[in-house]
C-alpha cells in the first residue's frame, strides 16, 4: 500500500469530507432537504465541509444561507453551467475526500455512512455506491470487491455519475471538468478512476437521485440535440487519444471505456434522432475515425448484440424499428 492512503490524523486545518454542492435554481425545499442529508451523517464539524456553489440563480438563496450560516460555506458566481460549478468547488475544498451532490438530491444516511465506514477503515482512493429514485431499502450492504482504477475498469461496465463515489481529493492533480460540455461525467470520471490504486465497489444505495422533468438530461428540443451528440463524440475521441498515451493495462482498460461509450453514442443517434441517413452518416465517420465497426470484443452480452446488429444494414434497420425514443 503506497505511502498516501495510510490512515493518519486529520490536520487542525482538513477534513475528512468536503461536500460540493451544485446549486441552480432548484426549488429551496429540495436544496435544505439536500443539506440536512449531509448533516445527519455520524460527521462532526470537524470532519466535515459543506461548499454551496450556487451558479448564478435567479434569487440569492438567502432562507439558506442564513438557515445553515454556521455548516456552511456559500459561494456565487456568474451563471457558467455545472462545470464550472464543480471546479469552483474543488478549488474550495480542503477535505481529505471530496463528495459531489446536486442541488436537488440527497445522501441515503444508512447507506452512504457504510461508504464512510469504509473510508475510515480501509483509506482506499474512490469508493463506488448506487444512486436510487427509489426510497431507502434493507438490503444486506456489502463490497464487490477492492481493485485497481484499471483492473476496475477493465471489467466492469463504469457508472459515469460524478455524485456516484467518495474519492480522494489528491487523486486530482490537475484533472477538472471541461467547460461547457454536456455529460461531463462521460469524460471526467474514466480518468480519475483509472488513477486510482485502491477502488472499493459496493452495493449501497446511498444517493437519492431526482428524476425532474425540466431537468438537462429531459430536454430535447434540436440544438440540443445536436449539442449532445456533438461533445459525446467530443469526449470519445478525447479519451481514445489519452488511452494511446498510457501503459498497458490503463490502455486496454480505457479502450473498453470508449467502445462502450460509441456503443452509447450510436444508441443516442437512433433513439434521439430516429433518422436513418444521420445514423449512415454517423457511422461512416466513425469508421473513418476507426471507431467503427465496434471492436470485436466480449464485453457483456448487450455489446455483443448491439455490436451484431449495428454491423448489417438489415440490423441497423431493425434498432431503428425497435428502439424506444430516448426520452
Amino acid at each position: 500500500m503506497s505511502d498516501h492512503r495510510l490512515s493518519a490524523p486529520l490536520s487542525q486545518t482538513e477534513k475528512l469530507v468536503s461536500f460540493v454542492i451544485t446549486y441552480y435554481n432548484e426549488p429551496l425545499p429540495l436544496l435544505q432537504t439536500c443539506i440536512d442529508s449531509i448533516l445527519s451523517l455520524r460527521l462532526s464539524a470537524e470532519e466535515r465541509e459543506i461548499i454551496l456553489i450556487d451558479d448564478g440563480s435567479s434569487v440569492v438563496p438567502q432562507h439558506i444561507i442564513d438557515t445553515y450560516a454556521a455548516n456552511l460555506i456559500y459561494v456565487r458566481q456568474p451563471n457558467g453551467g455545472l462545470s464550472e460549478a464543480r471546479n469552483r468547488g474543488i478549488e474550495i475544498a480542503a477535505g481529505r475526500y471530496l463528495q459531489f451532490i446536486d442541488g436537488d438530491d440527497y445522501l441515503i444516511r444508512r447507506d452512504y455512512e457504510y461508504c464512510l465506514s469504509i473510508v475510515r477503515a480501509l483509506s482506499p482512493d474512490l469508493v463506488l455506491f448506487h444512486g436510487t429514485d427509489k426510497e431507502a431499502d434493507t438490503n444486506e450492504l456489502t463490497t464487490y470487491g477492492v481493485f485497481t482504477g484499471s483492473q476496475y475498469m477493465h471489467n466492469h461496465n463504469l457508472r459515469a455519475t460524478a455524485w456516484g463515489y467518495i474519492f480522494r481529493r489528491s487523486l486530482l492533480g490537475t484533472l477538472r471538468f471541461t467547460k461547457g460540455m454536456l455529460h461531463e461525467d462521460e469524460e471526467f470520471t474514466p480518468q480519475l478512476i483509472i488513477r486510482a490504486e485502491q477502488v472499493v465497489d459496493t452495493n449501497a444505495r446511498a444517493y437519492f437521485y431526482r428524476q425532474r422533468s425540466n431537468s438537462i438530461t429531459h430536454k430535447a428540443d434540436a440544438q440540443w440535440v445536436t449539442k449532445r451528440l456533438a461533445d459525446k463524440e467530443r469526449i470519445i475521441l478525447s479519451l481514445r487519444e489519452k488511452a494511446d498515451r498510457m501503459p498497458t493495462s490503463e490502455r486496454v482498460a480505457m479502450q473498453r471505456r470508449v467502445a462502450q461509450l460509441t456503443m452509447d453514442y450510436i444508441h443516442n443517434v437512433i433513439t434521439l434522432t430516429r433518422d436513418a441517413q444521420c445514423l449512415d452518416a454517423t457511422l461512416e465517420r466513425l469508421k473513418k475515425l476507426g471507431l467503427f465497426p465496434l471492436p470485436n470484443k466480449h464485453y457483456t452480452g448487450k455489446y455483443r448484440i448491439f455490436r451484431a446488429l449495428t454491423s448489417s444494414s438489415i440490423g441497423r434497420k431493425i434498432l431503428l424499428k425497435t428502439l424506444p425514443r430516448m426520452k
